[in-house]
């Protein structure tokens, strides 16, 4: 069973303004990290994005993963299983259906936990995602967030 680790970071300059994704994926002496920004989003969204850009970037199905975020938000909807709640309700008066909903499809292909870490706490994978989601988000080339806008 492969062992992954997956460092995310998600950032919003206004909330919601102009946002951005960081990750870091190890994988013994492998690492890639990825990015991305968007014109409009939240700080949420970017959050949940970050972790499900770092599933997606997974090569084969039930992989051991192990994803460490300082998003409560993300976190605890998922080890407290409130998303599992929301998701039996249609995600009734939920905020970014779009992406739990692409999560929870992800999550289903592996074995994940999400842990839960402290934001700039000088942890040097979680510091390096925070400095790719904020160039992202300050980068001139900036997609829209189309769940967000439709949402909004």
């Amino acid at each position: 069973m492969a062992q992954i680790r997956i460092f995310t970071d998600g950032s919003s300059r206004g909330n919601p303004g102009p946002g951005g994704y960081g990750v870091v994926l190890l994988f013994g002496p492998m690492r890639k990290e990825l990015s991305g920004g968007f014109r409009m989003t939240t700080n949420n969204r970017m959050e949940l994005l970050a972790v499900i850009r770092g599933l997606e970037a997974l090569k084969w199905d039930r992989a051991e993963v192990e994803v460490f975020s300082d998003s409560k938000y993300v976190v605890d909807a998922v080890e407290k299983r409130w998303v599992f709640g929301w998701e039996k309700k249609g995600f009734q008066d939920k905020k970014n259906p779009d992406l739990w909903r692409r999560f929870l499809e992800l999550y289903r292909q592996h074995q994940v936990r999400l842990v839960w870490i402290k934001g700039h706490a000088e942890i040097p994978e979680n510091e390096r995602c925070d400095v790719l989601a904020v160039q992202a988000a300050l980068s001139g080339n900036l997609a829209e967030d189309t769940g967000f806008v439709r949402s909004a």
